[in-house]
């Protein structure tokens, strides 16, 4: 995919499909600006607009995943009122979210620390796995502020259940790869040096499947953790099986099941 050259991190195509944003301030560690945030959604909004990406890598340069807002710039929050500091938290979370709601998978390789904003990050992936190295924590409480935090509250009690992500939050403690892969925090922590080279076989597995299954799976996945019932979930789920027999994909995958025959794929 051709992209604009972005000040906060690089992007690459390293397979067919396979788009790789590396968060690039690794003198910072990765730490988040607001320039950053403006970049990531625009980007986001490119991506989405692309049909020839399949999915999303998200990692970071260095030692770090990221390390969340850059404290550097925290100075000044305090003194910009209360519609000021608004403003600038919802431009963070308009990155996060159009991350999120990206209609292909999005993988967090996580390879170095995740706190706060970072561990954010990491979250609003569908998919994460982690180096040894990766250490994850909602540092938030330890700087006088909330661990409600672009979508922390919501994303991690549900990946790791109330009584856990309560631990979590109220203490700031570090959670190592280890912990994060026992309570469902990352998928996979990788062998030390290999988290992309399983990042990269975890992708060519997605991008193997019929393009239009894989994104309304993600839309009924994301969607159905956000509706009251059963019956809505089952409404949610008819529409995109309906709406998926009309593509091409399907006969052709039933034609090369018949034929013995790998499928080829044209998301149309």
């Amino acid at each position: 995919m051709t992209t604009p050259t972005y000040e906060t991190f690089l992007t690459d195509e390293p397979r067919p499909g396979v788009v790789l944003l590396t968060l690039n301030r690794p003198d910072r560690y990765n730490a988040m600006t607001d320039t950053m945030f403006v970049e990531l959604e625009a980007f986001a909004r490119r991506l989405d607009a692309d049909s020839r990406a399949r999915v999303l890598v998200i990692t970071g340069a260095g030692r770090a995943f990221c390390a969340g807002f850059d404290l550097a710039a925290a100075d000044g929050l305090p003194g910009l009122g209360a519609l000021g500091m608004l403003d600038q938290q919802e431009r963070a979370a308009r990155a996060l979210l159009a991350i999120r709601s990206l209609k292909v998978p999005v993988v967090a390789a996580v390879n170095g620390p995740a706190a706060g904003g970072g561990l954010s990050l990491a979250l609003a992936a569908d998919i994460r796995l982690a180096s040894p190295e990766a250490k994850f924590n909602a540092a938030f409480v330890r700087i006088g502020l909330s661990a409600g935090d672009l979508g922390v509250s919501w994303l991690l009690t549900r990946l790791v259940g109330p009584a856990v992500a309560s631990e979590i939050c109220f203490t700031g403690r570090l959670v190592d790869a280890r912990e994060a892969e026992h309570i469902g925090l990352v998928n996979q922590v990788s062998e030390s040096g290999g988290l992309l080279d399983d990042v990269f076989r975890l992708t060519e597995q997605i991008v193997a499947n019929s393009p239009g299954g894989v994104q309304l799976s993600k839309r009924a996945l994301q969607a159905n953790l956000e509706v009251g019932s059963y019956a809505a979930a089952l409404e949610l789920e008819n529409r995109g099986q309906a709406l998926l027999t009309r593509s091409q994909d399907m006969p052709e995958a039933l034609a090369a099941f018949r034929e013995k025959r790998t499928p080829v794929f044209r998301g149309d």
